[in-house]
């Protein structure tokens, strides 16, 4: 959230900033209805002041008949205090609602685009695979290893859900175990999450007001299923202060995530490349602002390592103003090439949401105990997303007869060095 001190003093980047990423918010009436509440908190803060002096003249007063026209009068002040405090509430209620509907400032470096297409990509790393046969796509070598049964997962589930067994569903854990114990070896502390949260932990991290029809709810605890552990993350810590020296926060965990994917109008969907429910590892920081820029190199080094060791070609893209995030100022997205789909498939995005999450959830911390409090910045990345790394590295190392080799780093965590299909 931006403060509105924020927004007052850099109204126009603020509009500049979110019609770059073809948004909306109500920055004139947020600045509008914070004219009002300052001038009803002016009157207010008056009328009370009024009412104090004359309680006082009326406990010095001698003459009854003066003090009943004081305490008369009194009342009368009273009642318009508490028609302005109405007046007032209302304000607030509607400013703090409309405050909530605006995006984060881009950072300058955010290059300008109306959607995807304006991209950039930093870097490509690893040369894509030949083959000697026309490789597969993760549907088919599925097939061939009775190993992602869509079928029964449209049948329990619906459209977009799907259910691994044998070599594939052990190769999804592998990559998990392998993921976490990476990071973690990296000083990630790793955390077991909830994977059902309040509105309020909505709202703060973000996802709420505007993304809410793209969230699975259970109506009648009014719980949230998380669409990623970020939004677990980013509430560890809500409404706390932070105690000194402990910064930077750096956290890692695996969650399920859910999506009911109502903004893929228009995509490709076939196979495992946007379903409903899937397997992600992300990583998390919070931090002092002057490290924030560090962080963000650290976090997509972190996601880039994964695929170098598994040794996925994979490419760096810089998100442009249309495709970046409600939450962030800047984001590099790693995508991997999977050669049976054809297409570079995002497997992290690595963004720095400055303190914009801090505010909402109230998270404060103290660089020293004689210091006042701060917003800490908070930075997510996935690190890295499935089924996508499960399709990647199918499609990768798969076999003509449709065996999948396991990348070596994976072998441990496999105890074999081939997927191979039922019976041979």
């Amino acid at each position: 959230m931006l403060s509105i001190q924020f927004i007052r003093e850099n109204a126009e980047r603020v509009k500049r900033d979110v019609l770059l990423r073809n948004a909306n918010a109500p920055i004139d009436r947020i600045i509008t209805l914070d004219d009002d509440r300052r001038r009803l908190l002016g009157q207010v803060e008056q009328l009370r002041a009024k009412r104090n002096t004359a309680s006082k003249a009326i406990g010095a007063s001698k003459d009854p008949q003066e003090r009943e026209i004081r305490i008369t009068e009194m009342r009368l002040v009273g009642d318009e205090i508490d028609r302005l405090d109405g007046l007032l509430k209302a304000v607030e209620s509607e400013l703090n609602a409309k405050l909530l509907e605006v995006p984060n400032v881009l950072d300058p470096g955010v290059p300008a685009g109306f959607d995807e297409h304006a991209n950039v990509v930093v870097e490509t790393v690893g040369e894509k695979p030949a083959f000697d046969f026309a490789p597969r796509p993760h549907w088919e070598l599925g097939d061939i290893l009775a190993g992602i049964d869509f079928d029964r997962g449209i049948k329990m589930s619906g459209s977009r859900f799907f259910v691994l067994r044998g070599g594939v569903a052990r190769l999804q854990r592998a990559l998990i175990q392998f993921m976490l114990n990476e990071h973690a070896a990296a000083g990630f502390t790793e955390h077991y999450l909830p994977y059902m949260l309040t509105e309020e932990s909505l709202y703060a991290s973000g996802q709420l007001p505007k993304f809410r029809e793209n969230l699975y709810r259970d109506e009648e605890e009014n719980y949230y299923f998380i669409p990623t552990a970020e939004v677990a993350f980013v509430n560890l810590y809500r409404d706390e202060i932070i105690p000194p020296n402990s910064l930077p926060l750096r956290f890692v965990g695996h969650t399920p995530c859910f999506r009911r994917e109502k903004m893929s109008g228009g995509r490709d969907v076939r196979g495992m490349k946007r379903v409903h429910q899937f397997e992600k590892v992300e990583m998390f920081v919070y931090c002092e602002p002057e490290q924030s820029d560090a962080e963000l190199e650290l976090l997509v080094s972190r996601a880039r390592m994964i695929p170098e060791l598994l040794g996925l070609p994979y490419r760096v893209v810089q998100l442009c103003s249309g495709d970046i995030g409600f939450n962030a100022t800047k984001t590099f997205d790693i995508e991997v090439w999977s050669p049976g789909v054809g297409e570079w498939l995002e497997v992290s995005s690595a963004s720095n949401c400055l303190d914009f999450q801090a505010r909402r959830a109230n998270i404060r911390y103290k660089p020293t105990v004689e210091s006042s409090t701060r917003f800490p910045h908070m930075l997510n990345a996935s690190g890295l997303a499935l089924a996508r790394t499960v399709i990647a590295v199918m499609e990768n190392y798969q076999m003509e007869d449709g065996s999948i080799a396991v990348p070596e780093v994976l072998q441990p965590y496999m105890g074999t060095d081939r997927i191979v299909p039922p019976g041979r």
